[in-house]
């Protein structure tokens, strides 16, 4: 039997895991939807191809994060939901539109074909959108502010550029020939927008809190801490030059864009999420504040153990089976 303390902690953990897992997984597969062309039939069909296998499965971590959210921290469940109520909303709107579109372009006459893609494209841009600005409205500490809702919506650029940079990096790793040309053009550019926009989230974060100022800043902490930035600015630079490489010789480490957008987005939520711990509502709710009953949470971890790992070795199998090039889109 756990204590509390430490039961916040590790049901934390596991939440961050699982975010992550999804703002990784999710965010590739909405990426390339964000990139779906709807002038481009073949290049469309290989797009989706390339996701086909994973894209449904890849929702099950964001399903797992807000559970442990509701199960683990119902008070701070609360709070966060009712304060995005409206873009959670939207963001569902999206993921229904996606679902949707992914079956029906699928059967539907050729002549309907491109609408389904658009609706496929808009519910990723949607859900993208929504995610940023759910992300810049937490980092506000859910601020009902002109400038809290302004960041925001400058959130929501950012992660949807976040999303379309891993997106392009899965292509460059998944696809051939001029869809990858494509893929490494859409790269290039995205990933200097998502440097601007953590740096954009970083430095607000400073700003506006001196408490997390103080945690990045100072010794001996700061000479642990300051490194990552400077590592992360790192594979940034080192991404661009790779796909600078890869525009020429396009066969030779394809898969290394999107090992370095994992490595970004590793960093970027570690940063963050440091910044806010032990903080689970930004300035009003600590996860010590809104933990649940020890003996309920005692119980669920043993379902925990054995939910995640089961979820982490079927997420591995299936990109051990569909690793490689992309094959020709079918349906059956």
């Amino acid at each position: 039997m756990f204590d509390q303390a430490t039961l916040a902690i590790i049901f934390v953990s596991l939440m961050g895991l699982a975010t992550l897992m999804y703002a990784v997984l999710d965010g590739y597969d909405l990426g390339v939807g964000i990139l779906l062309p709807l002038d481009d039939e073949t290049s469309a069909d290989t797009m989706i191809a390339s996701i086909g296998p994973f894209w449904d499965a890849n929702e099950t971590w964001l399903v797992l994060a807000i559970g442990l959210l509701l199960i683990a921290f119902p008070t701070a469940h609360s709070i966060v939901f009712q304060a995005l109520y409206i873009p959670c909303t939207f963001m569902l709107i999206g993921l229904i539109m996606r679902g949707v579109a992914f079956d029906f372009r699928a059967k539907a006459i050729v002549a309907h074909k491109r609408k389904w893609d658009t609706v496929f494209k808009s519910g990723s841009l949607l859900a993208s959108l929504a995610q940023g600005y759910m992300l810049g409205l937490y980092v506000m500490g859910f601020s009902n502010t002109l400038e809290a809702h302004g960041f925001a919506l400058l959130s929501g650029i950012g992660v949807s550029a976040a999303y379309t940079f891993i997106g392009s990096a899965w292509l460059v790793m998944k696809t051939e020939g001029d869809l990858q040309q494509k893929a490494i053009a859409h790269c290039k550019s995205t990933v200097v927008i998502t440097f601007v926009g953590i740096l954009l989230v970083s430095l607000v974060n400073l700003l506006i809190s001196p408490e997390i100022y103080q945690k990045w800043f100072d010794f001996p902490y700061a000479l642990i801490l300051i490194p990552i930035p400077i590592i992360c600015a790192s594979f940034f630079v080192l991404c661009w030059f790779v796909l600078k490489r890869l525009a020429k010789q396009p066969n030779i480490g394809a898969a290394l864009p999107f090992f370095f957008a994992l490595l970004i987005f590793t960093l970027s939520f570690f940063g963050l999420a440091f910044s806010f711990f032990p903080e689970i509502v930004p300035g009003k709710l600590t996860i010590w504040q809104a933990v649940a009953a020890p003996e309920a949470l005692n119980f669920m971890l043993w379902g925990a153990l054995i939910v995640v790992p089961t979820i982490l070795a079927y997420t591995a199998f299936s990109y051990r089976v569909f690793w490689g090039k992309v094959d020709e889109l079918r349906y059956y």
